[in-house]
């Protein structure tokens, strides 16, 4: 493929897996803040939760002088505290949707652009219309707030069904397209975010996965999976490095997500969309090691397109 990867998106990483201290909000996260601002390759960086007030305004700083795009994850917000937005219980999908909520007016001191999260725990066949009624009460929910503090995007990351994954009511990218078309009827900016990691946990390939969401796709993330190997450290959904030799992607696997992206229209030199690596250190990695072998990845992999 002509040209290079960052003429056609912008590249980014998710912060609070790559310095995965920062998932639960306590971690200082300025250090790795200015090692990634500094590096030239970069374009986005995707926050979580900073419970520190101080430290918060000190990231704020330093993204405005960066200049790049932030977005904010709340899915640690929502995985750590064991919160589910679709849990049929509705004081426990209340506590899920107020926990979201009160970390909007962080992802807007931050100067976050997009707000994603994901869907809470798949509660078997029988009872999946009516889990997604309550998700979608609770996404409406969450873009109301978002619309009342300013103009931030609502994003809904799609997951696994795995017992070994997320095990995550969306789940299959048919359903999230069904999900997005009622949430657009009154949030006409509302998007879906997939992801490579995700994709064998989906049992989806590439071309079909990318084809079935792409009126509706505005995020995308690459990364590995563990699938095959239980006694693995990674086994999951963990986004280990890519290339383990356990894991599912690799260079070919990369360049059939990318030729995806490119042959239904999201990657674009005009739009120059997101697409963020979601990668995880884990035994000898280092993140500087790990970011180093990312951007590698997606050189090699581009030049297979």
């Amino acid at each position: 493929m002509e040209g290079r990867p960052q003429d056609y998106a912008k590249i980014g990483v998710v912060h609070f897996m790559l310095y995965k201290e920062a998932l639960k909000g306590g971690a200082d996260v300025i250090p790795s803040l200015s090692k990634l601002t500094a590096d030239r390759d970069l374009s986005v960086i995707e926050m979580t939760w900073i419970n520190d007030k101080t430290m918060r305004a000190e990231a704020a700083a330093l993204f405005h002088e960066w200049r790049g795009t932030v977005t904010f994850g709340a899915q640690p917000v929502l995985l750590t505290q064991g919160l589910d937005l679709n849990h049929e219980d509705q004081w426990k999908r209340r506590e899920a949707v107020d926990g979201v909520k009160r970390v909007i007016e962080q992802a807007y001191e931050l100067g976050a652009i997009g707000f994603a999260v994901l869907s809470g725990k798949d509660p078997g066949e029988a009872r999946r219309a009516a889990a997604r009624d309550s998700l979608v009460e609770s996404l409406s929910e969450v873009a109301a707030e978002l619309r009342a503090q300013g103009n931030m995007r609502l994003v809904l990351e799609t997951f696994d069904r795995k017992p070994f994954g997320k095990n995550c009511l969306i789940g299959p990218n048919t359903e999230a397209v069904e999900i997005a078309k009622r949430m657009r009827e009154k949030y006409p900016d509302f998007g879906l975010m997939i992801d490579l990691s995700h994709l064998p946990l989906q049992d989806e390939t590439p071309d079909h996965a990318v084809k079935t969401v792409r009126n509706f796709l505005v995020h995308a993330h690459i990364g590995n999976c563990i699938m095959r190997d239980p006694k693995h450290p990674m086994y999951g959904d963990a986004h280990p490095p890519f290339g383990d030799p356990a894991g599912e992607n690799g260079v070919p696997e990369l360049a059939r997500f990318l030729s995806a992206l490119l042959e239904h229209g999201y990657l674009d030199k005009t739009k120059r969309p997101i697409l963020s690596f979601e990668v995880c250190p884990y035994g000898d990695w280092t993140p500087e090691s790990l970011w180093a072998q990312s951007k590698e990845t997606l050189e090699a992999a581009w030049a297979k397109v």
